[in-house]
């Protein structure tokens, strides 16, 4: 009797070690590159060297229509991390150094790592963060790595992976600095305008482990939305580069994955916070600034629906509905999370925060976005009719709001404070595929438009996004399409009072 209770004994302990060593199923990795359009094999660019992702592509799905709702870093990360607009959540712009922008307490009941924690995951971010407050967004672990090295940044993140002394499923934020311009200029150029290095080491040096891929100014191809010059071409060269960087990462993110039985239990999904560091791409509402690359791969779907692309219209403001979705903490009746948190009991009970203005006067009970899970079942779905995209601050000086509805037809931006110059990033500003026409003076041509076009624009632009996609002829003045852009204008006031936007005042006052 003795004998078989010990038995018994040993096998439920032999069965619960081995229940602790197999690997938690539905984990999430969410990698968000810095400033990138879709540059990828997969989406048909003739030179990007970008295997990783495009492999990720070939077994998942790629998003064709994806944006980001502003094309500026804070703001749209906290976008993604809140499933809200960035005018709804407080994070107008820029969170760091004097800017200063954050979002508003009571979004801790919705954002997404707080949810992911509350639906049973351990939670780890690395690289880029760049919202607040940390409270708000807080994670369980923070890595530490080379924002500009990915497969250094994998590596850091190998043992949080691969954790197993947690039964809990991972949520992984990984973010790359790459390929954001810094690092300097490349001072072999031989042209005047020295090109930005975009994280590259300078002399065609290599980071640690990457391999890195060097790519010819004569061979890129030119965006729409920038002119063919010498200094372009030397700029795109290196953000190519920085581009490849971020694959090898991917790769490495991928082996260690494999490697521990994980790849066919995890949720890859690869974007960027919005479009390239270009004037005319980052803090631009059109194309070049909102469209992003959106590449899943979800295990769990069945063969014959991956390997495809998808033409639905997709946000950044469903990231978090999404990925709470493939947790199984969304609640679909009232689009929020099915586990709540009192923000209200929350702060009281950090005595925190509890005399601020936690919320703009509304609580914050659902997402602006909805759960894209549905597409990666059946790719042929459709999703948004129409999406908005709001920009109000990139940098703290730069106030310029602009406001967006875009359909799979057509495309009308407000530009609300039209009287004034259009303001520059930093970066673009010294930017020498800039600063190369600027010289030239204000009818200088840049990409579709003039050097003076791009400064000073119009209250109103219309695009014929269908037949017109790089936005070359705005018609908010032809007599032909008034009554489109008068029916434009209604889609933008009905979105802006969905999305609870301030701004929508400016329709009255100004």
């Amino acid at each position: 009797m003795l004998s078989l209770r010990i038995l018994k004994t040993a096998a439920l302990f032999l069965f619960l070690l081995n229940a602790s060593l197999i690997a938690a199923e539905r984990n999430v990795i969410f990698i968000i590159t810095d400033d990138e359009s879709p540059t990828l094999g997969c989406y048909g660019d003739p030179v990007a060297v970008t295997p990783a992702i495009d492999a990720i592509a070939q077994d998942g799905l790629i998003f064709r229509n994806a944006f980001a709702t502003t094309a500026s870093c804070s703001a749209s990360r906290s976008v993604v991390m809140s499933g809200l607009h960035n005018h709804r959540n407080g994070q107008f712009g820029h969170q760091h150094h004097f800017h200063k922008f954050a979002s508003f307490h009571d979004v801790v009941s919705l954002s997404l790592p707080r949810v992911m924690a509350r639906a049973g995951y351990r939670t780890g971010q690395i690289g880029k963060y760049h919202v607040a407050p940390e409270t708000v967004y807080h994670y369980e672990t923070y890595l530490k790595g080379n924002s500009r090295n990915a497969i250094q940044m994998a590596e850091a993140s190998r043992d949080f992976i691969t954790d197993k002394s947690d039964d809990r499923p991972f949520f992984l934020y990984f973010a790359t600095s790459d390929p954001h311009r810094g690092g300097g200029t490349d001072k072999t150029s031989e042209l005047e305008l020295k090109p930005d290095l975009f994280g590259n080491k300078p002399n065609d040096g290599a980071h640690a482990g990457v391999e890195e891929v060097f790519y010819s100014p004569a061979d890129v191809p030119i965006p729409h939305f920038l002119s063919d010059t010498p200094e372009t071409r030397e700029e795109l060269a290196q953000y190519y580069q920085s581009c490849s960087r971020i694959d090898q990462g991917v790769a490495r993110l991928v082996k260690i994955l494999k490697e521990a039985d994980l790849y066919d239990k995890t949720l890859l999904v690869f974007t960027s916070d919005h479009g390239m560091a270009f004037a005319g791409g980052k803090t631009t509402v059109y194309e070049g600034g909102l469209r992003v690359p959106m590449v899943v791969r979800d295990p769990y779907q069945r063969k014959q629906n991956r390997g495809v692309a998808s033409e639905a219209l997709v946000s950044h403001i469903d990231i978090t509905p999404t990925l709470l979705d493939f947790a199984g903490g969304l609640d679909s009746k009232t689009n929020g999370p099915k586990n709540p948190l009192n923000a209200k009991k929350f702060w009281t009970e950090r005595d925190e925060a509890v005399k601020e203005n936690r919320n703009g006067n509304k609580p914050f009970n659902s997402y602006h976005g909805k759960s894209w899970m549905h597409c990666l079942a059946n790719p042929e779905d459709t999703h948004h009719e129409t999406i908005f995209a709001s920009h109000t601050f990139h940098e703290i000086q730069m106030y310029y709001p602009m406001r967006v509805v875009r359909d799979q037809d057509y495309k009308l931006i407000w530009n609300i404070a039209h009287p004034l110059p259009y303001p520059f990033a930093s970066d673009l500003w010294a930017a020498s595929s800039w600063q190369a026409q600027w010289a030239k003076g204000m009818d200088a041509p840049y990409g579709n438009t003039t050097v003076g076009g791009y400064v000073q624009r119009p209250e109103f632009e219309l695009f014929h996004i269908s037949a017109d996609p790089n936005e070359t002829n705005n018609l908010a003045e032809s007599e032909g399409h008034r009554d489109i852009l008068e029916r434009y204008k209604s889609k933008l006031k009905a979105m802006q009072k969905k999305m609870e936007d301030p701004w929508i005042m400016k329709w009255d006052y100004e």
